[in-house]
């Protein structure tokens, strides 16, 4: 088996590649002429903003939890709309896609590649429900808005008891 020497940058391995399911620009008055860019795989959503310094942003759709849209009436007259995505990802929690035409269609086959990505990767809809961060149980557990161990959050402890 002979062995090849690898160049700098290159890779030993096949790398996978999503082909894009759906792909459009930001837009202003309705015209595709922003250097904002969206892009929906079968994986993941991706938006890469910039012209001569880019920035690349992305979400895995299983991580995906709420997708919302909102439309001004400008937006209403020129076809577009904003897209909120709702993520449990902690560098991207929330994402917009501002601006893309059809956003009705664009949000229901997000919320398609969202379900398929879940089923993919086994990923049930109360895995996502906690915020980020919210692993831990709550310092009150009997709900009388008192903390049952206030030593915790760095309060005084259970007063000593009187003489």
């Amino acid at each position: 088996m002979a062995k090849t020497r690898l160049k700098s940058g290159e890779f030993a391995m096949e790398l996978e590649q999503d082909p894009p399911l759906w792909t459009d620009r930001k837009r202003i008055f309705g015209l595709p002429i922003s250097f904002t860019r969206y892009t929906l795989t079968a994986r993941k959503l991706l938006l890469n903003t910039g012209l001569l310094n880019l920035r690349e942003e992305e979400v895995l759709l299983y991580r995906v939890r709420d997708v919302s849209m909102t439309q001004t009436l400008p937006d209403r007259l020129f076809g577009v709309g904003t897209l909120c995505v709702d993520s449990s990802d902690l560098s991207v929690p929330h994402l917009h896609l501002r601006h893309v035409k059809n956003p009705d269609k664009v949000k229901a086959a997000l919320s398609q590649c969202v379900e398929e990505a879940r089923r993919k990767n086994r990923i049930r809809s109360t895995e996502l429900m906690g915020a980020p961060g919210e692993d831990e149980l709550p310092d009150d557990l009997d709900g009388e808005d008192v903390l049952d161990n206030p030593a915790d959050e760095g309060g005084p402890g259970p007063e000593p008891a009187g003489d």
